[in-house]
């Protein structure tokens, strides 16, 4: 079954519960998933859904990718959402081994719960035919203990490499904490 407007605002709520301070910065998105639109299809605007995978190795390092769509910034592996998806978690999972062929097997959630979620403007996209919208992105942080980048995925990305935390914290953003600090024992859920 696909992901519903119900499995976000659920989603989002329990996200809410841990970090209280971003129920004002997240006002917009909350109103808008009151209406109920089909926040998982790429067709919905003003917003839908996309997700995010922070994949941390050996409490050390984070897996980032170039994105294409966005210039070739460095990001962490995500995109949207698919039918096919049956929970954003294992929407992030695809979308991690889609883009940089890391084996799914060999990584665990940190959490069941997003580590961050973002709100963020797209500018529009006139050949994809997309107006100016936004994004919710909910981030999940996965562990690996060995995880080798595999056949990466060219069509969405250029580059997919290991980085230090503190590298790629001051490269992407405080996410990346977030990365650093979830998991078995460190308080986030």
């Amino acid at each position: 079954m696909a992901i519903t407007d119900s499995d976000i605002s659920g989603t989002l709520a329990a996200y809410l519960e841990n970090h209280q301070a971003e129920v004002e910065h997240l006002s917009e998105p909350i109103g808008l998933l009151r209406n109920g639109q089909d926040f998982a299809s790429r067709r919905t605007f003003p917003m839908h859904v996309t997700v995010g995978a922070l994949l941390a190795r050996q409490h050390a390092e984070v897996l980032l990718v170039r994105h294409k769509a966005y210039g070739g910034i460095l990001l962490q592996p995500g995109g949207h959402l698919e039918q096919t998806d049956v929970t954003l978690l294992d929407a992030a999972v695809r979308e991690l081994a889609e883009e940089t062929g890391i084996d799914p097997e060999g990584v665990v959630p940190a959490s069941p719960n997003p580590v961050y979620v973002e709100y963020g403007r797209v500018p529009a996209r006139p050949l994809k035919r997309e107006p100016v919208h936004y994004h919710l992105d909910f981030g999940y942080c996965f562990v690996a203990v060995h995880a080798d980048i595999g056949q990466i995925q060219e069509s969405e990305v250029t580059d997919a490499a290991w980085y230090p935390f503190a590298e790629a914290e001051r490269l992407v953003g405080p996410r990346i904490a977030r990365a650093r600090h979830a998991g078995p024992g460190s308080g986030q859920r």
